[in-house]
């Protein structure tokens, strides 16, 4: 914030330091104000940087009977990418130990077997009391929390409006490519 702003907001300047931000552009959605490591290297990603985008948040494993939908999302990403889609992936071990390798042999696993190219972040816990802010998030919005692995959320633009998808819906259902449709297509 520049030094007018601060002597303009002055004591009450912390509850409009998020005006301010967003008068300068750079307002980053409360839901999306999140920092995981990045699976391949363990670099901090921000979620602040896909403001914008519609995003598909995915609960992953690398040994589940759902894990074949890697696939789908992979080709989803490829095909929507350039429209505003961001799938998100989040490894995680919460369901019968499904994703018991390290962040290395999960990115292995991924690019290799899949050929995933859309983010992925560092293996993380994304059901109970233990689960990451993000994720509790998501379930508090959506009274939906993740029963198995690759549950889903929907985010929009704005990240004003989330949807969940249980496991059992595959990146090419029809409700599921309807609903990211009429996101991409909202402005």
């Amino acid at each position: 914030m520049n030094a007018f702003l601060k002597r303009w907001f002055g004591m009450v300047g912390i509850a409009y330091l998020g005006m301010a931000s967003a008068i300068a552009g750079d307002a980053c959605p409360s839901l999306l104000d999140h920092r995981f490591a990045g699976l391949q290297d363990g670099k901090p990603v921000s979620l602040c940087q896909y403001t914008g985008k519609v995003i598909l948040v995915v609960n992953t494993a690398s040994y589940c009977g759902f894990t074949s939908q890697y696939d789908g999302l992979e080709k989803l990403y490829a095909r929507l990418k350039d429209r505003g889609l961001v799938v998100l992936g989040f490894p995680s071990n919460d369901f019968g130990e499904q994703e018991p390798g390290s962040d290395k042999e999960i990115a292995d696993f991924c690019r290799l077997t899949y050929g995933v190219e859309f983010p992925m972040l560092g293996k993380t816990v994304v059901r109970g009391k233990n689960a990451n802010p993000f994720y509790q998030k998501l379930a508090e919005i959506t009274d939906s929390r993740p029963k198995w692995n690759f549950h889903k959320y929907l985010i929009n633009r704005d990240a004003t409006q989330v949807v969940a998808y249980t496991s059992f819906t595959k990146p090419d259902d029809r409700d599921l490519l309807k609903k990211i449709d009429e996101f991409l297509n909202a402005r």
